[in-house]
């Protein structure tokens, strides 16, 4: 037993003094670390960097928008619904940050829309009703400023989507409480998607969307023929992982 606590007293150590040696380094440091954890699409390992990094530079509107992917990302992971909606909120709040510090900047315009969208199914009424409206001002704000961001058409196109899929009871019902909706068309999503295809041809999300889209007119040929595309793509993103597997179920149910 005497040689337990020598032995274990150097890691002990090494880590204590880990978490020093972080906060000593200039915040450029550490946001280059967390980049790299960031490419790799490890959350946990970027936000070690990047949470002392904030610190450090708390108006960094580059760093905001990327720490509000990384709890997007741990979100994604969580399997409790209550983590989710807690993840999720820390996301949006992040977001919210770096738009509010640059309003003209579309990557955080677009980080608010990304993040209400991932929230917006594991809240109440209310908050979703709220949550279609704000993604739509951020989605317009983006493209005005970037109107080649292939992300912020894809964003655009589910969300017209979304709201297609409404049937008119639900709709009733929204605006008796609520207010009324914006309408949408699943032609309006068709036209977002294939601009986004246009724009980053490389992206499998774009073609498994469409064909869902495809889908719900009961354009069945295109509906398959485009989800069976995307689903033969390599992935670029952590979030294709969630989209593949729902397109691999409608493309079932479709043959």
């Amino acid at each position: 037993m005497k040689n337990v606590f020598p032995q274990a007293f150097p890691v002990f150590v090494a880590l204590l003094f880990t978490g020093r040696a972080l906060q000593a380094e200039p915040a450029s440091v550490l946001i280059a670390e967390g980049d790299l954890f960031y490419a790799k699409m490890q959350a946990n390992e970027a936000l070690k960097y990047y949470l002392p990094a904030e610190k450090l530079d708390p108006n960094n509107t580059r760093l905001l928008v990327h720490i509000s992917r990384e709890y997007r990302q741990l979100m994604s992971d969580a399997a409790d619904q209550a983590e989710k909606i807690r993840l999720g909120g820390v996301a949006v709040d992040y977001a919210k940050r770096a738009a509010a510090l640059a309003p003209n900047d579309p990557e955080a315009q677009l980080a608010v829309a990304i993040s209400y969208g991932e929230l917006q199914p594991f809240e109440g009424n209310r908050q979703r009703f709220d949550a279609v409206h704000i993604i739509k001002v951020a989605l317009d704000k983006v493209i005005e400023l970037d109107p080649r961001n292939d992300l912020a058409w894809h964003v655009l196109g589910r969300w017209y989507k979304g709201l297609a899929d409404l049937d008119p009871f639900r709709r009733g019902m929204a605006q008796a409480a609520f207010g009324a909706l914006p309408a949408a068309t699943y032609e309006e999503a068709v036209t977002c998607f294939e601009k986004a295809i246009q724009l980053n041809p490389a992206r499998p999300i774009h073609y498994i969307e469409l064909g869902t889209v495809y889908a719900q007119m009961g354009r069945k040929d295109e509906a398959r023929r485009f989800i069976a595309k995307g689903l033969d793509m390599p992935d670029q993103e952590k979030e294709n992982a969630a989209t593949k597997r729902e397109g691999e179920q409608l493309l079932a149910k479709l043959r």
